[in-house]
């Protein structure tokens, strides 16, 4: 009898305690385990249930609508959007959903209304300049490098702007900026599907865009940027090294041979991370190995292969530096001119 009792106290306690409610949190975690399989059905379903014990969760709320999003339910979407940035609390992040959102519709007009507001709101925001210069490219309008460059300006920590201008660049036929801005987006994002295409555009603009007139200063009086004037002047000093044809030896030789004439001529006045850095790798003896990883495998997969077995100290040397930091452009290090 007392056995009988005690079962049925124990099934009685499992049954209680399996039928307490979750709180808000663990759904909110269970939920996110079911986004990140796909199943945005029962994310929501979850999300739902936790927004009726914590109606005013932000964190909630974006989950929601973004599970609505990639469901591809764009009405729901939209209305669960409109709520986001209309709250007090509206992060970057809540502008940066709706802007998926109203893009998803093709509501372009709205789209470009809201991110105005979340500028206005957070004018320092580089994956908000980011966003709508892609809104505005995608519509043929060109205006979009503005925002871009305004997005490196203000945060120069975010890649994205970088990205989109050196593709802007790059078809707009510019000798310094697609190769200054991209090589800055690759060390930010170097592993990336973004960052081995832009390590592609890079090899083909110092082909194409730099090197293919002998005389890198024709046309340089019309650059307004003074630090763009320098870039050429120093790299049109290595010009002939480009006699023989654009190869990663040959890069890193010209590259090389400008930062010596950089920081003899022109680093007091323009200071620059990017630059820094390359006098860095040159004093540790790691520059070619740093040329190859970004040039070789586009060049040459085989002949990249072979270096890195030829030459495997020099490069899992640089390997093991590179893993160890995080490359980040400064404020004020900004010489664009439009």
């Amino acid at each position: 009898m007392k056995k009988s009792l005690f079962f049925i106290c124990f099934i009685t306690a499992s049954l209680l305690a399996f039928a307490q409610p979750e709180d808000s949190k663990t759904m909110h975690e269970n939920a996110k385990a079911f986004m990140r399989t796909g199943d945005f059905d029962n994310a929501i379903l979850i999300i739902t249930r936790a927004l009726e014990q914590d109606k005013n969760n932000l964190e909630l709320q974006k989950d929601l609508v973004m599970s609505l999003f990639l469901k591809r339910d764009y009405q729901k979407a939209l209305i669960g959007a409109e709520k986001l940035i209309e709250r007090d609390d509206a992060d970057v992040v809540c502008y940066q959903i709706a802007g998926n959102v109203y893009k998803s519709l093709e509501q372009v007009k709205d789209c470009e209304k809201m991110y105005k507001k979340g500028l206005k709101k957070f004018p320092k925001s580089g994956p908000l300049y980011s966003e709508y210069g892609e809104l505005l490219f995608a519509i043929k309008d060109f205006s979009a490098i503005q925002l871009w460059e305004k997005g490196i300006e203000v945060d120069p920590g975010y890649g994205g702007n970088y990205f989109n201008a050196a593709l802007h660049y790059f078809y707009a036929k510019d000798k310094v900026w697609s190769l200054i801005y991209g090589e800055i987006f690759v060390n930010m994002e170097s592993l990336s599907e973004r960052g081995i295409a832009m390590k592609q555009q890079l090899l083909q603009a110092y082909k194409e865009k730099l090197f293919e007139e002998a005389d890198l200063m024709n046309g340089a009086e019309k650059n307004k940027s003074e630090f763009a004037k320098a870039f050429l002047l120093s790299m049109s000093k290595q010009a002939s090294l480009a006699n023989n044809g654009i190869s990663v030896e040959t890069l890193s030789m010209i590259r090389t041979r400008f930062i010596l004439d950089w920081y003899a001529n022109n680093a007091a006045k323009f200071p620059f991370k990017l630059f820094d850095y390359h006098k860095q790798l040159i004093a540790e003896g790691m520059f070619d190995a740093y040329n190859q990883w970004l040039f070789g495998a586009t060049e040459n997969l085989a002949a990249y292969e072979n270096w890195t077995k030829s030459h495997s100290e020099e490069y899992s040397g640089f390997n093991a530096f590179q893993k160890n930091r995080i490359f980040r452009m400064p404020f004020g290090q900004y010489y664009q001119n439009l």
